[in-house]
């Protein structure tokens, strides 16, 4: 997901993939650190705790990799749908169409005679005509049809990852499950900060208000889970 350059331009990864990324690994490493914080608020043994947060890393990837791959097949099948309207309107109704297209047109700032001459050049090419409609008309951006798989291997991926980096210090440190809890939330916000400031460099944000941003969500769900647990043990 790096930037490359090409042709001497900088691409950079697409924004469907980098907010797959963001909220896979976001998603399983609060949940994660939220059930280890708790559990031990709770004084649940460390073979308990681990079983535990093993079992929801699991669960976790493979349910978000489903959501993932489900909602960009239903917007995929939306986009379909609309492709499939606009064709037929620009077949039915073309002047319809055509005025939709002035209108566009008018709020790029094109007027009088520039109008009608942008429109003859757009209609020549229907294809051109479909991806304006489509795009600025009902605001749809593009499902290709490899999205929806890529969306859930990124997600599953990011999510198992994000689950994995609460967890490594419950396996080094068993004996003093506190310990392993302060370590674990040490990673977790570094983390969340290089998640956060690796957006911010991908968008041309503020790297550490990003980075600081996504400390404070993603550490304050786990402090739910650890407040859960400290109740449960002292009630």
């Amino acid at each position: 997901m790096g930037a490359t350059m090409q042709g001497g331009h900088e691409e950079h990864p697409r924004p469907t993939l980098l907010s797959d990324f963001i909220l896979g690994s976001q998603d399983g490493l609060v949940n994660v650190l939220g059930i280890l914080l708790g559990l031990v608020a709770a004084d649940t043994g460390a073979r308990v705790i681990l079983i535990a947060t093993l079992a929801a890393l699991a669960a976790e990837s493979i349910s978000m990799g489903a959501v993932a791959y489900t909602s960009t097949l239903a917007r995929r099948n939306l986009y379909l749908s609309e492709v499939r309207r606009e064709l037929e309107e620009m077949r039915v109704v073309p002047e319809m169409e055509r005025e939709e297209v002035r209108e566009i047109l008018r709020r790029w700032g094109y007027a009088g005679a520039e109008v009608e001459e942008m429109l003859a050049r757009i209609e020549a090419k229907p294809k051109a005509m479909l991806d304006i409609m489509m795009a600025f008309e009902l605001n749809l951006p593009e499902v290709r049809p490899e999205q929806p798989r890529n969306s859930a291997f990124v997600v599953l991926t990011a999510t198992v990852v994000g689950s994995i980096i609460p967890i490594v210090p419950f396996f080094l440190l068993t004996s003093d499950l506190r310990l392993a809890a302060f370590v674990a939330v040490l990673l977790s916000a570094g983390m969340l900060f290089a998640v956060g400031w690796y957006e911010a460099r991908t968008t041309k944000g503020s790297t550490y208000r990003s980075a600081l941003r996504m400390i404070v969500i993603g550490l304050g769900s786990g402090f739910a889970g650890f407040l859960v647990g400290y109740l449960a043990h002292v009630v």
